[in-house]
Parts: C-alpha cells; structure tokens; sequence
C-alpha cells in the first residue's frame, strides 16, 4: 500500500490571502500531550479564563454566564492551561461533526476500500455524509388544514397565536424527518475540510476575545489540537507509520487552514455567492459533479452556507463559557449550535 495514496486530496484549494491575515499567521507544530511545553504568558481572556473553574465544577448554564465577566489577572501564566482545556473540548465537538471509522484498519488482511482518486474510504452516519433525502413537504399540508378550520369553526378558536406557536413547532419538528444528508464521501480529507469549516466559525467568535494576544493563543491551540488529532488518524487508520509523510500532510494541512480562514472571511464579507463558491471549493473539490457521479446538487452548497450563516449568528449571542459548556455536552442537553437545524433549511427555501 502506498502512503501517499491514502490522503492524495492535500492540495490548497483557498489560495486568497490577505496581508492582515498573512501578518496574523502563526507556525504550525505537532503540540505535546500537556500544555506545559508552553510558555506563554500572554494576558487572559477576561471572560474565557476566569470560567475554567468553574467549568470543572459543573456549575449551571445561568451561573457560568455570570463567573464569565469576571477575570483574572492579565498575564496570567495560567492561561495557557486554560486555553489548551477549552480549546480541546471545543475542537472535540469540530472533530465529532463528521467523525468516520476505518473498520479495515484493524483487521489484518483486509484491504481498505478506496475512492477512484486513492483516498481510503470510511463509514460514517454523519448528515454530511450518504445521500440527501428529498424534503417532506408537510407543513403547506398542515397550514391549509389550519387554515380552513380556522375559517370553519372561528368560535372555538380561542388564541390563534398560542396555536400559530404550536403548529409551528409541531410542523418544524415533523419537515425535518429524516434529515438532510449531504452525501459527501467519508475520507479523511473530507473529515478535515468539515472540521475546519467548524473551527473556522469558532475562530470567528473567538476574536472577540477583549485582546490579540488572548485570539492568537486561543487560535494557536485550537489548530496544535486538530495537528495532533490528525497525525493519530494517519497512523491508526491510515497505517502512515513514516513521521516525516505524517509530518508533510501536517504542513498541508496547515497551508490549507490559512487559505480556509482568508476565503471564509471573504465569503462572509461579500455574500453568499462568494461563500458558497469556497465551500464548493473545500467540501465539493470544485467539482461539477457529485461522488454519484451525477450533476452537483447546488441546494447542498446552499445548506451549508445557510447552516454556517445561523450558527455564526448564534455563536455570537453566547458567551464563550456557555458555548464550552454546550458544546461539550456539560449541560446535560444535545447541543443546538453544531448540527443540521430547520432553520438552515428555511433559509434555503426562503421560508420565514
């Protein structure tokens, strides 16, 4: 089996870049297990750091949001702690968006599928992945029945808008089965660009961070975090066992992450043409046509850019500490920021 095979969709396909991006890059390092390899003492975030604590104590949604305005000292040495731990938890919930398995990997003489272009080819039940199931249109359905009795009985209609409320949650939750799946092909370069598409939306929260030396480590450990989860990838199931390969894909990677924030950013300032243009690029390869090998279905470009659209929106109405605390699962409850949302749907279709 050849190594380079494997992982062959390595190529930056973001190539703008702006000086201000350029003069903000950072170096790219395979981090060590524990933060204490840093010496970093660059001042905390006011918000972020002084919620670790509490964070560790489980504390309730309401009182997080609170512990967040408080602050530590600037300049703390903690804070590179405190970055590392949050940073973790935030890309594990990037990481888990379109995780797959190699079930091959761990089979001794069974060879691993691949794609036509050589990628090793994994399993997964991630909406990103298999084939987009047709829309089930039964919300016109459930409003003209409204409608008409409504027109029928008025007498016994007491409160229209507590009804309006509820058939608005029941045919929400009733449109969105099953839910869309955008039938992208679950390979590690596809875990990749959909992990960054994840981080990327969080970078864009994190630089409200009150200074720039707080963004850049937060930053920095976000990707020392994805460098480390990749090369363990390669290894375990991509059976790339030559660091200095490992090490090659890694640069890459960390090339195409740069390209990724200066095409996103662009897509976000210009509209949503420019966006969907570099998600096509990222997810689609800027290929006209589907895995299937069929014509490119451009509502599954236009769902992606609605879906990063509500969660940089809904990111940015969150504390940080609450957006840890969501996304890692702490709260006891699924999270509703990552994840395919009815409303990405309705910004498609122009539905209000």
């Amino acid at each position: 089996m050849t190594s380079r095979a494997n992982l062959s969709t390595f190529t930056p396909r973001s190539t703008s870049t702006s000086p201000a991006l350029m003069q903000s890059a950072t170096t790219t390092t395979i981090p060590s297990k524990s933060p204490a390899s840093r010496s970093s003492t660059a001042p905390s975030a006011r918000r972020i750091s002084s919620t670790s604590r509490s964070y560790a104590q489980g504390g309730s949604g309401s009182a997080i949001s609170r512990l967040a305005k408080s602050a530590l000292s600037p300049g703390s040495s903690g804070e590179t702690y405190v970055a590392y731990g949050m940073t973790q938890k935030l890309f594990q919930a990037c990481s888990s968006q379109a995780d797959y398995q190699v079930p091959q990997a761990t089979q001794k003489g069974v060879p691993v599928p691949t794609t036509e272009a050589g990628e090793h080819l994994g399993v997964s039940d991630s909406w990103w992945y298999k084939e987009m199931y047709q829309w089930f249109p039964l919300e016109a359905l459930l409003r003209l029945v409204y409608r008409k009795v409504t027109a029928l009985f008025p007498a016994i209609i007491h409160d229209p808008p507590v009804l309006d409320a509820e058939l608005e949650s029941f045919t929400n939750s009733m449109c969105v089965f099953p839910p869309p799946e955008l039938g992208l092909v679950p390979t590690f370069s596809t875990w990749s660009q959909i992990t960054f598409l994840h981080m990327y939306l969080l970078t864009v929260r994190l630089r409200a961070l009150p200074n720039r030396e707080s963004f850049q480590t937060y930053s920095r450990h976000l990707i020392d975090h994805f460098s480390h989860n990749a090369e363990h990838r390669m290894d375990d199931l991509h059976d790339i066992g030559s660091r200095s390969i490992r090490n090659k894909y890694l640069k890459d990677l960390f090339v195409q992450w740069r390209g990724i924030i200066a095409a996103y950013d662009e897509g976000l300032i210009k509209g949503d043409a420019v966006l969907g243009a570099a998600v096509w690029r990222n997810l689609w390869k800027a290929e006209a046509v589907g895995p299937d090998g069929k014509e490119l279905d451009w509502s599954r470009i236009a769902l992606v850019v609605a879906y990063m659209r509500r969660v940089t929106a809904q990111l940015g109405r969150m504390e940080e500490a609450d957006i840890v605390m969501e996304l890692s699962g702490a709260t006891g409850q699924e999270s509703r920021i990552f994840g395919f949302s009815p409303l990405d749907r309705k910004m498609v279709e122009g539905m209000k």
